[in-house]
Formats: C-alpha cells, sequence, structure tokens
C-alpha cells in the first residue's frame, strides 16, 4: 500500500472524469493536481514537484504522447502513464515506447488505478536497490558493448512495458532477464522464468495457465500456473519462438487483459506481472512464415534489447574467464587457478560461437585437466579430445555391458542431448566404470585412466561422485 503523503498530475480535458479520479485518489490519502491540455500540465510540472503523472493521449492541444516525451526527458524521475481507450493497444505501445511507465485503459477502475500507482511510486521506506553495484555482479564486463547494455537495463527497468531480448545462444539472455527484475520495483515479487521449448505442446497450456481439479484425466488437484505464480513479479518466456500457435493466443490475451483463465475454471483471474520474453531465433522471418503471430509480436516487442556476442566484448573475454575460474574453484573447494599468458592469447583468439556458456565449459574442463595452478593452452584445447581418448582406452578394457551402453545410446543420446551434454555422459560413464573395476580405488583408477589423481578427483567433483567409497 501507498502510505507516504503524495502528489499525482492528472492530465485530461474530461473535467467529471478528472474529479471523480481526484476522489478517487483521495480516498487512497494521494492528493492530485489536474491539468486539461498539454501547455497547463507543463506549467503545473515546473511548479512544483509530482510522484506521477496520468495522462489522457487525446487533448486539445497537442497530442499526448507529446507529454510523454516531454515529461521522460526533462522530469526523468516523475514516472508517467497514460489514459487509454478500452482495446486501443496500438496507441498503448506506442506510449510504451516512448517512455510511459504504464498505461490504463477507460472504464477506470479505482482498484486498477491504485495498482498502476503502487507500481509507480516507490515509498520512501522501500529500500533502493543499488543499480551499479547490482549490474556489476550481474554482468561481468567493461566494455563499451556491455556498457551501454548496462545503462540501458538501468533506464529501462523504471517501466512497466515488455521488454524483447534478442541474441545468440549463450550471450545470458536469462541473466539480464533476471537484472531487470531485480532493477525494478518488482524486484520484491517473484521472477519466474520458463523456456519455451521445454515444456512438452501437451502439458503447456496447464503449466502456464494451471488447471482445477477433474478438468481432465489425472488432474487430481487444483494446479497453479506459472502466469498466475508471476502475480506481483516478472515473467521471463525464454525461447518464445517455440509456443504454439494456440498458446500464442492465449498468452496475448493474458498481457493484454491481464487475466487468466485455468483449464477448467469458470471466471477469470486477475494477474499483475511484467513480461519479458527472449528469442535467438528471427521473428520476424517466422511472422512471414505463419510461426509466430504478428499481433503478439506487436505487444511483445515493445523496448527491444540486443545482447552483444562475446566475441564483440574485447577484453571481457579474459575478465569472465577469470571470474568464472573463481567460482569454480571455490565451489570445488580446490586452491585458485590461473592463466597463462598464452592461455590468455589464445582465448581472445575464438570465435565462441556458443559465447559466454561456451566459455564457462571450456574453462571447467580445463581446470579438470590442469595438474597444477597453471591453465595452459593445451587444457584449453584438451576437453573435448581428452574425453574422447579416454573413451576409447577405457571401453577397451571395459565390460561387455558398458560397450553395449554407448553403442546403444550414442545414436539416440547425441542428436537429443546435443554433443556436450553426450560427452558428459560418456565421461561419466567412463568414471564409473574405471571405478567399478578398481573396487573404488581412485588412485588405481586415475592410472587406469592415464590422468592425474588430482584430475580424476576434480572430475568426480564434478560428477557429484566424490563419495566415501574410495579405499586408497
Amino acid at each position: 500500500m501507498i502510505t507516504q503523503p503524495t502528489c499525482v498530475l492528472l492530465v485530461d480535458d474530461e473535467q467529471d472524469l478528472c474529479l471523480l479520479m481526484q476522489m478517487n485518489l483521495k480516498r487512497m490519502g494521494i492528493n492530485a493536481e489536474l491539468a486539461h491540455n498539454v501547455a497547463q500540465a507543463k506549467q503545473k510540472l515546473a511548479s512544483r514537484h509530482f510522484h506521477a503523472c496520468l495522462t489522457d493521449l487525446n487533448l486539445p492541444d497537442a497530442d499526448g504522447i507529446s507529454l510523454v516525451q516531454y515529461v521522460t526527458e526533462y522530469y526523468p524521475n516523475t514516472p508517467i502513464a497514460v489514459i487509454t481507450a478500452y482495446g486501443n493497444m496500438e496507441i498503448a505501445v506506442n506510449a510504451l515506447k516512448a517512455g510511459a511507465f504504464d498505461f490504463i485503459s477507460k472504464p477506470i477502475l479505482p482498484e486498477a488505478l491504485q495498482q498502476l500507482l503502487e507500481k509507480a511510486i516507490v515509498p520512501h521506506e522501500t529500500p533502493v536497490v543499488e543499480g551499479n553495484q547490482l549490474d556489476e555482479q550481474m554482468l561481468i564486463g567493461h566494455s563499451m558493448p556491455m556498457q551501454q547494455l548496462k545503462t540501458t537495463l538501468r533506464k529501462i527497468s523504471k517501466t512497466q512495458a515488455p521488454i524483447f531480448i534478442t541474441g545468440e545462444s549463450g550471450t545470458g539472455k536469462e541473466v539480464v532477464a533476471n537484472l531487470i527484475h531485480r532493477l525494478s520495483n518488482r524486484n520484491n515479487g517473484p521472477f519466474i522464468a520458463i523456456n519455451c521449448g521445454a515444456i512438452p505442446v501437451e502439458l503447456m497450456e496447464s503449466e502456464l495457465f494451471g488447471h482445477k481439479k477433474g478438468s481432465f484425466t489425472n488432474a487430481t488437484h487444483d494446479k497453479q500456473g506459472l502466469i498466475q505464480a508471476a502475480h506481483g513479479g516478472s515473467l521471463f518466456l525464454d525461447e518464445i519462438a517455440e509456443l504454439p500457435i494456440n498458446m500464442q493466443v492465449k498468452l496475448l490475451r493474458a498481457v493484454q487483459e491481464k487475466k487468466i483463465r485455468p483449464i477448467g475454471g469458470d471466471t477469470e483471474i486477475a494477474v499483475d506481472f511484467r513480461i519479458i520474453s527472449a528469442t535467438h531465433q528471427n521473428l520476424e522471418n517466422m511472422i512471414q512464415q505463419g510461426k509466430f503471430r504478428q499481433d503478439l509480436f506487436f505487444r511483445l516487442h515493445v523496448i527491444d534489447v540486443q545482447l552483444p556476442p562475446l566475441r564483440e566484448r574485447g577484453q571481457d573475454i579474459l575478465e569472465l574467464a577469470q571470474h568464472f575460474i573463481r567460482k569454480i574453484c571455490q565451489e570445488w573447494e580446490i586452491p585458485p587457478q590461473q592463466l597463462t599468458t598464452s592461455a590468455q592469447q589464445f582465448l581472445m583468439q575464438q570465435p565462441f560461437k556458443g559465447n559466454v556458456r561456451e566459455l564457462r565449459n571450456m574453462i571447467e574442463r580445463a581446470i579438470t585437466l590442469c595438474d597444477d595452478q597453471k591453465i595452459d593452452i593445451a587444457h584449453l584445447q584438451g576437453g573435448r579430445s581428452s574425453m574422447l581418448h579416454a573413451t576409447d582406452a577405457t571401453i577397451a578394457t571395459s565390460p561387455m555391458e558398458i560397450q553395449s551402453s554407448l553403442a546403444v545410446n550414442k545414436k539416440q543420446k547425441l542428436p537429443e542431448e546435443g554433443l556436450e551434454a553426450y560427452l558428459e555422459e560418456v565421461e561419466k560413464n567412463i568414471l564409473i566404470n574405471a571405478l567399478e573395476i578398481t573396487h573404488w580405488n581412485r588412485t588405481l583408477a586415475a592410472k587406469k585412466l592415464g590422468m592425474s589423481f588430482r584430475s580424476l578427483r576434480y572430475r568426480l567433483k564434478k560428477f557429484g561422485l566424490d563419495d566415501d567409497q574410495s579405499n586408497e
């Protein structure tokens, strides 16, 4: 609830509506001053500080969007929301793009007005998130593209406008979405992240919208959907391009009306959430192909955030590498490692098609292979080749069951899980097999695998196999 003495500016040429809203705000403990055109609004803004501004878009002397732009430029600490005609989403979206904090549709319900202003006006007692400190913790790097990105995120986090994040796979889209949430005045609410490509199509509606008991076979109890779980916070839809067409229709309604209907439900449930979506695919091409709805794209694509690929971030590569080394060594409880000069040069020359995710995997493999505190080029290069050589050496002395299992599953698991996941499973099977052959004597297992005991220990920690079964 808003508890501090506040004052908002109402701008509308319908005097009766202004008076009605003024009375409703008075009941909420909020004072309101009135202006009936853009000129009056500018005079009022110059005369005193307002905690928020609420303006109609159809004003007699100028377009309301021009007032939005004016307030955004000259009074950036005063959030401005717009009043729109019911169902006129195109104008509302244009206002958000111009810098509006949010919008509210006529007829204006008191509870909707209060909800909007509670988001716009942050009480004095609410702790302010230290943006600079937070984005430095979550977004590693000081290159020009990252500095520009951080500035953009601090700015857009103040609005309620939908955010659309694009970027290559592995650039950190969920990290950015989470940072936007934590920098916003919704940071006390939940951050719900959903990978649209990871939910089976037949379960999609139930997962997103929830269901009522008995609405379908095996619906033995009411289930809250993930959209409702984001109430009061932010909803992040990753890989939005994977959302089926029928779910796109339902999502569009949920975003526009801020209401959902669970499967088997008789009534709609009001939900208050800010939507952030992301993809590495070209949605405009998918629209042309009929695979993605243009109206949903228009509604989600209000503020565009593009993440730079790692290869364009210069020295950030080494800064990230050092960050991952510290983090992994701490997690594995091992002495800190250092990159040699040649290893640093090697990293700076890599294309990193998998971006930050690929760099993290490379560093993790290098630490696994490193026998001292110096990570060199051989360790950075040796991740895949080491695993594959170990596969050949171990299978030759493994039981027939292991050979058969790997051979049968290889064709199926490689396309399903990808190369990285497949190689990790192969590596884990090799470790377990060697340990079983040596009755979990890790020293003998390391010799059998042709690696140092330390390297084996790192790998066991990686896969959670470092238990008390060893007897060396």
